[in-house]
């Protein structure tokens, strides 16, 4: 994890539903990670990328809840946790690239009309076949 990040995170562990066996209604291994994005270092083109990012994970306060259950201990839904919050950061650090308008080129649109006029050609044989009267 990144020491930007350190700060604004807090980790409870909740019970889980996932793998465990009868030791799963009594010890607490899922992983419950929330992440203040207000608190973090990141400049606010990256926070406004990083909520958008999140999706119906972030809450009204601000915060991004990442659950894990898939492990059987706390340690492995806490590193799965923490992993899973450093790719989504990641992502959202990333500016995407603008695109640059182009235009087709002469081979294209050539390309693209005798294509045109090839599936023209085929709906027309398809018509009704007249006899010699």
């Amino acid at each position: 994890m990144t020491p930007r990040l350190d700060d604004a995170v807090d980790i409870t562990f909740i019970r889980s539903a996932g793998p465990g066996g009868q030791n799963v209604n009594k010890v607490a291994t899922a992983a419950q990670l929330r992440f203040r994005v207000a608190d973090c270092k990141l400049d606010e083109a990256a926070k406004q990328r990083l909520r958008k990012l999140a999706g119906r994970r972030l809450t009204e306060g601000d915060e991004i809840i990442i659950v894990a259950r898939n492990h059987r201990t706390q340690e492995g839904n806490k590193r799965d946790a923490l992993e899973r919050l450093d790719a989504l950061v990641e992502a959202a650090r990333r500016a995407p690239i603008p695109r640059r308008a182009t235009r087709p080129t002469r081979a294209s649109k050539e390309k693209r009309l005798s294509g045109k006029v090839r599936s023209g050609r085929t709906k027309q044989l398809r018509g009704r076949v007249r006899g010699d009267d």
